[in-house]
C-alpha cells in the first residue's frame, strides 16, 4: 500500500457512511458541505459507478471511497449516482455532477469509449477526472485499478492446472466480460496467453453487459453444441457470470473447473461445495482508498506523485495517465481465512451459513 494510504488516518466519523444506499440511474447526495469554511468548504466531488449487479459496488466499493474522501476532508460533498448499465444515463449523471458543480469525478466507465464526450466536457470544465477500476477514454487525469492483463493470466493458469490430464480429451467454453468494457479485453487476453495451445477451446463469447443470465444462456448453448461429456472446463470472466454457468452445468449434471474473479460471496461458497474451482481475490480497500486520496489531492490543486500514483496507462484514445495499479490474489479453498476474511471483506459466520457448513470444516474456516 502507497505512503499516502499508511499515513492518512481513518476517522470514526467514517463508519457512518457505510449504512448509504444506492441512487438508481439518478443523483443523490451523501456528503454535506454545511457549516464548512475555506478551501475544504469548496471541495464537491462527483461519484459514479456503473452498476449494482456485481455486488462489489454498492457494498465495498462506494462506502470505501466515501471514506477515505470523509477522512482527508471531512466537510466535502459526495454526490452518488449508479448508472445501473446504462452508458446513456451515466452520460446524463456526468452532465448533472457538472451543473452541480462538483470539481472533481470518479468514474466508472459504463462504456469506455462512449463515455469519452463526457470527459472531454469535464476537463472543458475544468473539472478532473479519476478513472475508476475502468480506464475511460479522453483526457483523464487519474486511473486507478488492478493488473487486468495478470488477472486473466492467474485465471489462464488455474484452468489450465485444473484441468490437467484432461487436457487432450475434451474442449472448454469461455464466457468473457463485456465488449464495452476495456477490462474485459484486458481479462480475455491475458486468459488466451496462459490457455491457447494448451486447452482446446470448443465455444467463446462476450457477454454484453457482464449478465449472469446471458452467461447462463451462452453456457448451456454451448454444453448442447459440443456435447456435456467433451466439456472438460469453463473460463468465467468475473464471479456473477460464473453463477450462471454453475447453473447451466448443474442443470447438464456436469461438474468441471470453473473460473471466476471478484471474490463475491456466493463464489466463496461455490468454491468451499467444489462447483467453482477459483476466483481472484482484489483488494477493494487499496483500490478504493487511492481513488479518494487522489480525487482530493486534485481538489485541492496538488498533483500526483509517486507515493499515490507510481505508474501510468495509456486509455483508447491515447491519453498517457498516472495510474496505481493494485496487485490481484488467486483465491482458492486453501487461502480463504487469509485473504477475504482476514482482510475483513466477510466474517467466518457470513460465509459459513448451514448449507456450508461440512464444507468450511473441512476447509478450516470453523
Amino acid at each position: 500500500m502507497n505512503k499516502v494510504l499508511r499515513h492518512t488516518a481513518v476517522t470514526a466519523g467514517t463508519t457512518a457512511l457505510l449504512l448509504g444506499t444506492a441512487a438508481c440511474g439518478s443523483a443523490k447526495q451523501s456528503g454535506s458541505g454545511g457549516g464548512a469554511t475555506g478551501a475544504a468548504a469548496t471541495i464537491t466531488i462527483g461519484l459514479l459507478l456503473p452498476e449494482s449487479k456485481t455486488t462489489r459496488y454498492e457494498q465495498f466499493d462506494r462506502p470505501l471511497i466515501e471514506g477515505r474522501i470523509k477522512a482527508m476532508a471531512p466537510h466535502a460533498t459526495i454526490d452518488y449516482y449508479n448508472a445501473n448499465q446504462d452508458a446513456t444515463v451515466q452520460q446524463t449523471q456526468v452532465d448533472t455532477a457538472l451543473t452541480k458543480g462538483d470539481k472533481v469525478l470518479i468514474l466508472d466507465a459504463v462504456d469506455a469509449k462512449a463515455i469519452q464526450s463526457s470527459v472531454q466536457k469535464a476537463h472543458a470544465a475544468g473539472a478532473k477526472v479519476v478513472a475508476y477500476d475502468r480506464l475511460a477514454q479522453g483526457p483523464v487525469d487519474a486511473y486507478v485499478s488492478f493488473d487486468n492483463r495478470k488477472v486473466g493470466r492467474l485465471q489462464g493458469q488455474a484452468l489450465v492446472a485444473a484441468v490437467g490430464s484432461k487436457a487432450s480429451s475434451g474442449q472448454i467454453i469461455m464466457i468473457n466480460g463485456s465488449p464495452t468494457d476495456p477490462n474485459a479485453a484486458e481479462f480475455k487476453a491475458g486468459a488466451h496467453s496462459e490457455i491457447d495451445g494448451k486447452l482446446k477451446i470448443g465455444k467463446e463469447y462476450d457477454t454484453p453487459n457482464w449478465d449472469p443470465n446471458n452467461a447462463n444462456q451462452e453456457a448451456s448453448a454451448a454444453i448442447t453444441a459440443i456435447g456435456g461429456q467433451e466439456v472438460v472446463s469453463v473460463y468465467s470472466a468475473n464471479d456473477g457470470m460464473a453463477a450462471g454457468v454453475a447453473t447451466a452445468l448443474r442443470a447438464a449434471n456436469l461438474t468441471v473447473p470453473l473460473t471466476g474473479q471478484d471474490a463475491q460471496l456466493d463464489a466463496v461458497q461455490r468454491i468451499l461445495a467444489g462447483t467453482q474451482t477459483m476466483s481472484i481475490y482484489k483488494p477493494y480497500k487499496p483500490e478504493a482508498e487511492t481513488a479518494g486520496t487522489m480525487a482530493i489531492t486534485l481538489a485541492r490543486g496538488e498533483a500526483l506523485d509517486a507515493s499515490v500514483a507510481p505508474t501510468t496507462a495509456t486509455n483508447g484514445s491515447h491519453t498517457t495517465v498516472k495510474a496505481e495499479l493494485v496487485a490481484p490474489t488467486v483465491l482458492t479453498k486453501d487461502n480463504i481465512k487469509s485473504t477475504v476474511v482476514a482482510d475483513g471483506l466477510y466474517t467466518v459466520a457470513q460465509i459459513c451459513t448451514p448449507d456450508y457448513a461440512a464444507a468450511c470444516s473441512a476447509a478450516g474456516l470453523r
